[in-house]
C-alpha cells in the first residue's frame, strides 16, 4: 500500500520554493479557467503573482462555496482537557519547559465545562489537550468521550498522534473527526521547533493521518502552523497531503484549518509574517482547488477578518473559545495555549453570521446516522 512518504519524498522544499517564484500570471489565469484542478493548479493559485487575481479568486471562492455548502456556517467550540505536555515546542504555551501551573480536568470539572458550552447552544465540541500520554492518554480520552457523548451531537478531538488501534477505539465510541497538524513540512528544520518529546519524530507525525484513515474516522482535519516557515511552501505540502488522503481514504471527509502564530507564554516570534491578504489568498486557493474541502476558521483571527471570510470560503468557525483547561468555568486562570483574537460570545457570532445572510448551524451531523 502506497504511503504519503512515497509522495512526499518526490518533492524538495527549495525546489517548490523556486517553482513558486517562476509562476507567471498566464499560469494563474490558465489554472483559474480549468474545470478540474490539480495540485499544480493549487501551487499556481498560492504564488506571489496570483495576488493580482485576488478579487477574481474571492468571487470564485464565494460562488463555489455557496454551490457546494449553501449559505451555512457550522459553529463549534473547543474544550481544553489538559495543559500537561511532555514535548518542548518553541511556539506553544503548553511546552514542557514553561514553568507554569498545569491542570487536567477531572470528570466533574469536565461536565461543568460541558454544561457551560451546552448553555451557549454548542452541539459540536472539539476536545483538545497537550501531549502527555501517561496523564492524558487513550484511557482518559475514551472516558471523556463516553461522558460527553450523551450531551453533544458531534465530538472531535485534537490531541497527540495515536496508534491505529487507539483511533479505532475512539471511532467506535463515537468520535466524529480527528485534527492533527504537521506544524511544518520542512523536515530539515522541524527538529529545531520540536527539540524534545515524541513530537520531535517528524515521520511518526507525518504518518498519523494514514492511521486515522485506516481506523475509519469520519473526518480528518489538517493544517500547518502559519508563521514557522514560508506559508506558501508549507501550504503546498499540506495540500499535497490532503490530495493523497482523499484518494486513499475516499470515504472520509477532510477539512483544513489556518492557525497563525498568536502570543502565548514563552513562545517564539513568527519567522514569516502572514498578512490578512495572504491568508485570504490561501483560503480562496484551497476552495477553488478543492470544492469538497471543509474550511475552518478559529478565534485566532480578528473580528474583522472573520466577519469578512464568512462569505468567501469558510464552512466552519469556532466561537467563544477558551484555550485553557477549565477556561469556561472551572479554572479561568489556568495557562492558555494561545491568546484568542475574536473574543465575542457565541450569540454575537451567530448574529453576525445571520446579518451576513448566512445560517449559523449548531448541529449538522448526528452519531445516530452512523450507527453509534
Amino acid at each position: 500500500m502506497k504511503s504519503f512518504k512515497d509522495i512526499f519524498e518526490r518533492y524538495h522544499w527549495e525546489e517548490v520554493k523556486q517553482k513558486l517564484e517562476k509562476i507567471t500570471l498566464s499560469d494563474v489565469e490558465h489554472s483559474l479557467s480549468k474545470k478540474n484542478k490539480t495540485i499544480d493548479d493549487f501551487l499556481n493559485l498560492i504564488s506571489p503573482v496570483a495576488a493580482q487575481k485576488l478579487e477574481l479568486m474571492a468571487n470564485m471562492a464565494r460562488s463555489i462555496t455557496q454551490k457546494r455548502f449553501g449559505k451555512t456556517i457550522q459553529l463549534y467550540a473547543p474544550l481544553y482537557l489538559s495543559n500537561e505536555c511532555q514535548n518542548i515546542c518553541t511556539y506553544c504555551g503548553f511546552s514542557l519547559d514553561n514553568k507554569i501551573k498545569r491542570k487536567t480536568l477531572t470528570d466533574t470539572e469536565l461536565m461543568i465545562e460541558a454544561s457551560v458550552l451546552k448553555a451557549m447552544g454548542v452541539n459540536h465540541v472539539l476536545l483538545v489537550s497537550g501531549e502527555a500520554n501517561k496523564m492524558v492518554g487513550i484511557s482518559y480520552f475514551l472516558n471523556a468521550v463516553r461522558l460527553l457523548k450523551p450531551h453533544f451531537a458531534n465530538i472531535s478531538i485534537e490531541v497527540q498522534p495515536l496508534s491505529e488501534d487507539e483511533y479505532s477505539q475512539l471511532h467506535k465510541e463515537g468520535v466524529h473527526s480527528v485534527l492533527v497538524y504537521q506544524e511544518t513540512y520542512h523536515e530539515e528544520v522541524y527538529k529545531e521547533y520540536h527539540p524534545k518529546g515524541k513530537k520531535s519524530n517528524f515521520q511518526f507525525r507525518l504518518e498519523t493521518p494514514d492511521r486515522i484513515g485506516k481506523a475509519g474516522i469520519h473526518k480528518m482535519g489538517l493544517g500547518v502552523l502559519l508563521g514557522l516557515e514560508d506559508w506558501r511552501v508549507d501550504s503546498f505540502f499540506n495540500a499535497l497531503h490532503i490530495d493523497y488522503l482523499q484518494k486513499q481514504y475516499w470515504k472520509s471527509r477532510f477539512s483544513v484549518s489556518f492557525p497563525r502564530l498568536r502570543p502565548a507564554e514563552g513562545i517564539i516570534e513568527p519567522n514569516f509574517i502572514m498578512e490578512d491578504k495572504d491568508l485570504l489568498q490561501l483560503i480562496c486557493a484551497y476552495r477553488i482547488w478543492n470544492e469538497d474541502l471543509e474550511i475552518s476558521i478559529s478565534t485566532r483571527e480578528n473580528e474583522k477578518f472573520r466577519d469578512h471570510i464568512i462569505s468567501l470560503g469558510a464552512t466552519a468557525m469556532s466561537a467563544a473559545s477558551k484555550t485553557n483547561p477549565g477556561g469556561y468555568a472551572v479554572d479561568q486562570e489556568s495557562l492558555e495555549q494561545f491568546e484568542t483574537s475574536d473574543e465575542r460570545s457565541m450569540e454575537e457570532i451567530r448574529n453576525v453570521i445571520k446579518k451576513s445572510g448566512y445560517d449559523p448551524v449548531m448541529k449538522d451531523w448526528d452519531s445516530v446516522y452512523s450507527g453509534f
